[in-house]
């Protein structure tokens, strides 16, 4: 009886990990983009001379970049970057637009109000 239940117990826990797979690599949704984002709005606000991302923020940039695995992912995060732009009052253009460069990261375009998300690769 208990290995009957051991092989159930053990036959549940694969379908539950072969069902989470896709959701674990799938890119993350607009709202996960600001909130791993957050730390970064202090950055590219700043009204004055240039000054260096905060490792949080570069982590953040980083972690985004890791999750955004394929092209669809990319042009989603684009998609919710661009969007996001709008509603941040006193955008610093050009410091989000060097964010992922000062972060060390090559995201493979410029981050701007007027990207084409579908250009992107």
């Amino acid at each position: 009886m208990a290995s009957s239940m051991f092989v159930k117990v053990t036959c549940l826990a694969m379908i539950c990990l072969v069902l989470g797979i896709p959701l674990a690599n799938a890119a993350p949704s607009c709202p996960e983009v600001q909130q791993t984002l957050a730390p970064c709005v202090p950055y590219v606000t700043h009204p004055g001379p240039p000054i260096s991302p905060p490792p949080p923020c570069c982590n953040a940039v980083k972690t985004l970049n890791g999750q955004s695995k394929t092209t669809q992912d990319r042009r989603d995060v684009c998609g919710c970057l661009k969007s996001m732009m709008g509603g941040i009052p006193g955008l610093n253009l050009p410091a989000i637009a060097s964010l992922p460069k000062d972060c060390g990261v090559d995201i493979g375009y410029i981050i701007s109000p007027n990207m084409d998300c579908n250009k992107v690769n």
